[in-house]
């Protein structure tokens, strides 16, 4: 059995995040697209959209999916998943809520 420890990074206040709109955050080489999607839940994946590099962060949010800025491709913020009729996926990270304190967590 391996001891996985996590790594928690501060993201920010629940409140100061608005909503549907992209957020940038840099940590280690990885550049990571921050969202508070509509419902209230924080999702957190790659800032490059795999087609052509689309900076996610810039894209519009509908629901749980961001559409990349460049070429439109819709993709699940969720599990990363582009969806169909393109194809490919983006890196997903976990993010927490703790009061009002985002974390993104990093095993």
């Amino acid at each position: 059995m391996t001891n996985k420890t996590e790594i928690k990074v501060f993201v920010g206040k629940i409140y100061d995040m608005p909503e549907r709109l992209g957020k940038t955050m840099q940590v280690g080489n990885k550049e990571i697209a921050i969202f508070k999607l509509s419902n209230g839940t924080v999702r957190a994946v790659e800032n490059r959209c795999p087609h052509k590099g689309g900076v996610l962060s810039e894209g519009m949010v509908s629901g749980e999916f961001v559409f990349c800025p460049m070429h439109d491709w819709k993709i699940c913020l969720d599990n990363g998943k582009v969806e169909e009729p393109d194809s490919g996926c983006v890196q997903t990270y976990r993010t927490n809520l703790e009061g009002e304190n985002v974390y993104l967590i990093f095993e």
